[in-house]
């Protein structure tokens, strides 16, 4: 076996290196074909961990398990979601945008709609708490993104 990602070298050498993101470990078979050049896969800083890399074996079922994991519940019951992933894609997004709009919007009026009801304190750690729920989708929005463009066909590069 050998790692799919190519660009520093293991100072170990134990023949693996890292390209500064996830690390996906490839089997060899699969990397030489026909003496061909080692398989370089890439995929951009956010890309989500649970995600293998586009064009790994099983890349899109792992996707779809991600995405669904992203989305309500229900989602689960509609068999269209699961045969068409770039649609779920776009669901996922949508409903990830709508969750920070409600979260931007619970802190916003969370001070004016509940200071007489609780005390200051408890206010401070409610908007601590959305606030890096906030933080949290942002990451999920850009990982949902990412996902997305390579479902639609995206190849992702390094930029030198």
């Amino acid at each position: 076996m050998s790692v799919a990602f190519r660009q520093y070298p293991d100072p170990h050498n134990q023949g693996e290196f890292h390209a500064g993101g996830s690390l996906r470990v490839v089997p060899a078979r699969e990397e030489r074909r026909a003496g061909a050049a080692p398989q370089q896969i890439y995929v951009p800083p956010g890309w989500p961990t649970e995600v293998l890399p586009p064009g790994a074996p099983d890349w899109e079922t792992s996707a779809i398990t991600w995405l669904m994991d992203q989305c309500p519940a229900d989602y689960r019951a509609y068999p269209v979601l699961r045969r068409h992933p770039v649609v779920l894609a776009r669901f996922a997004a949508e409903f990830v945008e709508g969750q920070i709009r409600s979260s931007r919007q619970a802190l916003a009026t969370a001070r004016p709609s509940l200071g007489e009801y609780v005390e200051h304190a408890v206010l401070d750690q409610a908007a601590e708490a959305i606030q890096s729920e906030w933080a949290r989708l942002v990451r999920v929005r850009r990982a949902v993104m990412l996902v997305e463009e390579a479902l639609r066909g995206r190849i992702f590069l390094r930029k030198m």
